[in-house]
């Protein structure tokens, strides 16, 4: 934005249309033909219906042998049955909330692109701590691009995975991985668990074993390592703080509250350490 209109003399207006669309294309498009390809490979999933019976009966029948608790009992197949009109609401209001927060960012960002300028000079003259700006710059870098970062690294390591235990489409779960990355406690494993599942009811239990082992081993581990070597090169921030702060963004944001939610909580950490060090600690 500064070059194209202090560099190029271009009008404001302009360049911040040009960029929304840039941010439209690199970003919006691409993330709406991931989702409907795969909506279509769902749809071309092809389940052999007697084999996935007798593999349901037979995980039941296991299940009754050991713990007495009949799974296909008519009150709980009744049970599972109403709650998928539940999960149906929550999704399309996720994808609904998602909408309209996608609208707002688009909005907010071209006002921030005209008058950038102008509220980040009013934004530096009402900080009350100048040493403050090194700092919120280095958690904005971490969260902002630590955390896509270490989703891209994860999908490639999980699409590794894939491609070496034959999962179908491996590229498609492979992208799906660098979200589920960011989404925490579960994590990868909202992908790589109903994928070892699926291959396990279609009766490929060598494949469906060790995708496991090697999420087990390798992208679980793998995703600590990396998670703690970013968030350490490019600010030294606690892995609660990305918890918690991905927890509270999703539930205030929607999903762009994952960057946003532990930005937030970060940020509101640091000034209060640096009002803590500044006025109550030379007060005592």
């Amino acid at each position: 934005m500064l070059y194209l209109t202090e560099k190029k003399h271009l009008r404001r207006s302009f360049v911040a249309v040009i960029l929304l669309l840039e941010t439209i294309l690199c970003f919006l498009i691409p993330l709406s033909l991931a989702v409907w390809l795969f909506i279509n490979k769902l749809q071309n999933f092809n389940l052999d219906p007697t084999q996935l019976v007798k593999s349901a009966e037979h995980i039941a029948n296991l299940i009754e042998q050991r713990t007495g608790y009949d799974v296909l009992d008519t009150s709980n197949i009744m049970s599972a049955v109403s709650i998928l009109p539940k999960i149906g609401q929550v999704l399309m209001g996720g994808i609904s909330g998602f909408a309209i927060n996608v609208a707002v960012l688009v909005l907010i960002l071209y006002f921030m692109l005209i008058g950038g300028a102008k509220m980040e000079k009013y934004v530096y003259s009402i900080l009350p701590f100048s040493d403050v700006l090194n700092e919120i710059n280095m958690i904005v870098t971490s969260n902002a691009i630590g955390i896509p970062l270490l989703a891209i690294i994860q999908g490639l390591i999980a699409l590794l995975g894939y491609w070496i235990f034959d999962v179908p489409s491996p590229f498609l779960f492979g992208f799906l991985t660098c979200f589920a990355t960011i989404i925490p406690v579960v994590g990868t494993a909202l992908v790589w668990l109903p994928l070892a599942l699926y291959m396990t009811l279609t009766g490929d239990w060598v494949n469906a074993a060790g995708l496991t082992a090697y999420a087990l081993i390798i992208i679980t581990n793998v995703d600590n390592l990396i998670r703690f070597i970013l968030q350490k090169k490019m600010a030294d921030t606690h892995p609660l703080i990305t918890i918690f702060g991905v927890i509270i963004g999703l539930s205030l944001f929607g999903f762009m509250g994952i960057i946003f939610g532990p930005l937030l909580i970060s940020i509101f950490i640091l000034c209060f350490n640096i009002f803590k060090e500044k006025y109550l600690d030379n007060a005592r």
